[in-house]
């Protein structure tokens, strides 16, 4: 599964933080075995988190790393969770093997969660598989727990947190004695190793001290957490914040918490916030969110109204099929007010009314029609036929109350239909996010399957924005409340999102202004080039080398996990062992070609992923021990990747060169419209918040009068108030990411340059407004010496030279005049360099 730009970001801040953490905690327990003194808060600020960490300790009191990671409604959690597994043992706990306890607060996200993790062909599972070589076990706390598995497999065990919560007696069962984990306690007659053990772990449950026998540990599903030190995820993990929640799942003594959540309490260690407009960027939701408003008192008015909507979608929906083979079947979801079998026949609107005013419309058959409630599910038996998104699945209304209000993931669901008192303000805010998934997470670039709807009737206007304002931030979706547009009776309404043309003054200049772009040779055409087509499918891979990465690889010993376990003579006797060092390695455990599955996204070609790993394994084998080897897996699969990737990026731009030596790639541009070349002639901006220069005035030189907040940061925003106030500028235009133009390097990732401004000639021409182009990108200081900068830097220096020949402009007149220059500019040196290009 390919992640998209905000995960591979999120993940590299989840990866600095572990790496800090794991450095600060090697330190302290060198000088404080007892880890008196606390390593979380200063990794926090080692990683760069400017923000308050508020430190935790487990049940034994260890400090206890605690971490947020803030995603919306849509954002791809549980993906996130699983590659977090991944890098929490590599990274900190330094193994692929040990207990996961994955916590969720629902029925509904227990079932979804557990049905992802079994499936051996889902994305999440095959990830699980992929971290642990193979070895998942994915478990329920009915199911049987050996230390066997734990010690050679990745066993995630899936919890409901009021299970967890030690607050009544039915909760209390997951901590009293039972079978089932006998493996992991001594026999009762061995007083001595059930004190030995109380004193290892004195928050373990045992019985009281009985007609001369010492105290005894209970042989509880609980006690067994606290033993094996989990990682613990913790989804909505804003739930989990009442004190009996927090203390019970520190009493699990954990060896890490990471929480997942769209609305972090206050308290929370947020280490990564992904934005909604992140999401928006890259296609996860469906924006806009049109929002009919009915005035008719009937509420069958505005279900008709919502039923013709999804009818007009699916006719969308099968064209979109018939030339894609995407499948899209658009569900609409009703909101009724009462589901109770003694509720209906009173002034309410009853689930019963619904599905029969439903059931008179021609072409609804009852197939079609499913009512989901705490009492009454209608939709477990679609699991049976391939879910909600199978084609076979006929589901195309489904009629709750509040049962879909968290947990429920329907990409499908298009159209939203509140049929409850408008008095109940509550309806939207809580069901707004249930709409607003993405069907294969990406655009089809058909307007109306891109957007998503809601029917409501007699409502406020000024209400009903604010009940969608509040429903985006439950969502975590804050920043994109622009993005809705109201009507009233089919009217349009002037909502918040507008689309802005380029001030008057520039749209005769602007329009054969186009921007040059990396073109292969195809034929007698120049095409754009392509990263995977035209540069890594032509990677020598035989150049390849991994001798030097040998050397760099200093294995750990053997040993180094939180409960190491032997048996004595008895056959069920297990215990712990401090003298161990690890289990041996079973013949042919380094599995070269599950290995080859790992670099996959590195090295495209299976059999030389293949080699290079047997390569690195090889050698390795010849210098440690098997143990020794197998203990270190997925450190050295991530050397290696990292080692491979460096090797990709220097052989790719080896290839970038000797096409352009060969005249097969060029730096040109051309007069056919390919879209991100040409500044656009109009955007969609929201009025709510306008960015302004650093005074607080407007911004008279840039291309479009109204520019959006959120799309400057602080230093972009000097940058942009400086290039407004010169007397040169012709023009400056805040390039969008993911949106406008963009240069293909020798690297997967395409550069998005943050301005494209213009300046006049020296003397006023009325037939050439401008005569110089800049495009140019900013850096923080924290940025300056990072290797993406000096590639970006490396990138833009071949541009500007290219631009430089005289034949670049050759197929567009227009340009032939201009000339272009593309330039990195750090922040601590912005105004010397932005100065020095002005006066040029």
């Amino acid at each position: 599964m390919i992640l998209k730009e905000y995960q591979k970001q999120a993940l590299a801040e989840v990866r600095q933080f572990l790496d800090q953490l794991a450095s600060w905690r090697d330190k302290v327990v060198a000088m404080d075995p007892a880890q008196t003194m606390d390593w979380t808060a200063p990794a926090w600020q080692a990683a760069g988190k400017t923000g308050l960490y508020l430190p935790r300790r487990n049940g034994l009191g260890d400090p206890l790393p605690c971490c947020c990671l803030k995603i919306p409604t849509g954002g791809g959690k549980t993906l996130l969770a699983v590659k977090v597994i991944d890098l929490v043992n590599h990274h900190f706990l330094r193994r692929n093997s040990g207990l996961v306890l994955w916590v969720v607060p629902t029925t509904q996200i227990y079932n979804q969660t557990l049905r992802a993790l079994k499936d051996r062909d889902h994305p999440y599972r095959q990830q699980l598989d992929l971290a642990s070589a193979n070895r998942t076990l994915v478990l329920e706390k009915t199911d049987r727990l050996q230390p066997q598995d734990v010690a050679e497999r990745l066993c995630v065990l899936l919890l409901m947190l009021p299970s967890a919560n030690r607050e009544t007696k039915d909760q209390l069962r997951m901590f009293r004695d039972s079978g089932g984990f006998d493996a992991f306690f001594p026999n009762e007659d061995e007083s001595e190793r059930h004190e030995a053990l109380l004193k290892k772990f004195p928050n373990l449950d045992a019985f009281d001290p009985v007609g001369g026998w010492n105290r005894q540990v209970k042989t509880s599903l609980g006690n067994t957490l606290r033993m094996l030190a989990p990682l613990i995820i913790l989804d909505e993990g804003h739930k989990a914040y009442s004190r009996n929640a927090k203390s019970t799942l520190e009493g699990f003594n954990p060896c890490m918490i990471v929480e997942l959540s769209a609305t972090p309490p206050k308290g929370a260690n947020v280490l990564v916030e992904i934005t909604g407009q992140a999401l928006n960027r890259e296609e996860m939701i469906k924006l806009d969110l049109n929002i009919v408003n009915k005035a008719s008192p009937s509420w069958q008015d505005t279900l008709l109204a919502s039923i013709e909507q999804r009818n007009a979608l699916e006719a969308k929906a099968r064209e979109h099929e018939a030339e894609t083979g995407d499948h899209i079947r658009p569900i609409c979801v009703i909101q009724v007010e009462r589901t109770g079998k003694d509720q209906r026949g009173t002034s309410f609107i009853h689930a019963d009314d619904a599905r029969d005013y439903l059931l008179t419309h021609p072409g609804i058959s009852p197939e079609q029609v499913a009512i989901k409630t705490s009492g009454r599910d209608e939709l477990k038996d679609v699991d049976e036929i391939g879910g909600l998104l199978s084609r076979d699945c006929p589901i195309r209304y489904i009629i709750t109350k509040q049962a879909l209000q968290e947990g429920w993931d329907c990409s499908f669901a298009y159209v939203l239909a509140i049929l409850t008192n408008p008095s109940a303000k509550s309806a939207l805010t809580q069901l707004v996010g249930r709409i607003l998934r993405q069907p294969y997470a990406r655009k089809t670039h058909v307007r109306a399957l891109d957007e998503s709807y809601v029917f409501c009737f007699q409502r406020r206007g000024k209400d009903l924005l604010a009940e969608v304002r509040r429903g985006f931030g439950m969502e975590g979706l804050q920043g994109l409340e622009g993005k809705v547009a109201s009507r009233t009776d089919g009217r349009e309404q002037a909502g918040d999102l507008v689309v802005t043309k380029q001030r008057r003054r520039f749209r005769q200049s602007t329009r054969d202004l186009v921007l040059p772009a990396f073109m292969v040779k195809e034929e007698s055409n120049w095409r754009l080039v392509h990263f995977e087509e035209d540069i890594l499918s032509r990677v020598p891979w035989k150049d390849a080398s991994t001798k030097e990465l040998l050397p760099k690889l200093n294995l750990n010993e053997v040993g180094r996990r939180d409960l190491a376990l032997k048996t004595g003579l008895e056959a069920d006797a297990l215990f712990e062992d401090p003298d161990a060092q690890g289990l041996p390695v079973e013949e042919g455990i380094i599995d070269t070609y599950f290995a080859a599955k790992h670099l996959a996204d590195t090295v495209p070609n299976p059999w030389r992923a293949a080699e290079f790993s047997r390569q690195v394994f090889d050698a390795l084998l010849k210098k440690h021990p098997a143990d020794q080897v197998a203990a270190n897996y997925l450190f050295i699969l991530e050397e290696l990747r990292k080692h491979l990737e460096a090797e990709r990026d220097h052989l790719c731009q080896g290839v970038f060169r000797q096409l352009m030596e060969s005249d097969e790639m060029r730096f040109i541009v051309v007069a056919e419209d390919l879209g991100f070349n040409k500044l656009p002639t109009k955007i969609e901006t929201s009025l709510a918040r306008q960015a302004n220069r650093e005074d607080g005035t407007p911004y008279q030189a840039s291309l479009f009068q109204k520019i959006n907040e959120t799309e400057l940061n602080s230093l972009e925003n000097k940058v942009a108030t400086c290039l407004d106030k010169q007397a040169r500028l012709f023009f400056w235009y805040r390039n969008r990411a993911r949106q406008d133009y963009f240069v293909q390097g020798w690297k997967p990732r395409r550069i998005y340059a943050d301005f494209i401004f213009a300046l006049k000639p020296d003397e006023p021409n009325t037939d050439n407004k401008f005569h110089q182009v800049f495009v140019m990108e900013t850096k923080g200081i924290h940025l300056k010496k990072s290797e993406d900068t000096d590639y970006k830097r490396s990138v833009f220096d071949i541009c500007t030279e290219r631009a430089k020949k005289t034949d670049w402009a050759k197929f567009v007149p227009a340009m032939q005049s201009k000339s272009l220059r593309f330039e990195i500019v750090d922040e601590d040196e912005w105004e010397q360099k932005l100065n020095a290009m002005l006066a040029s």
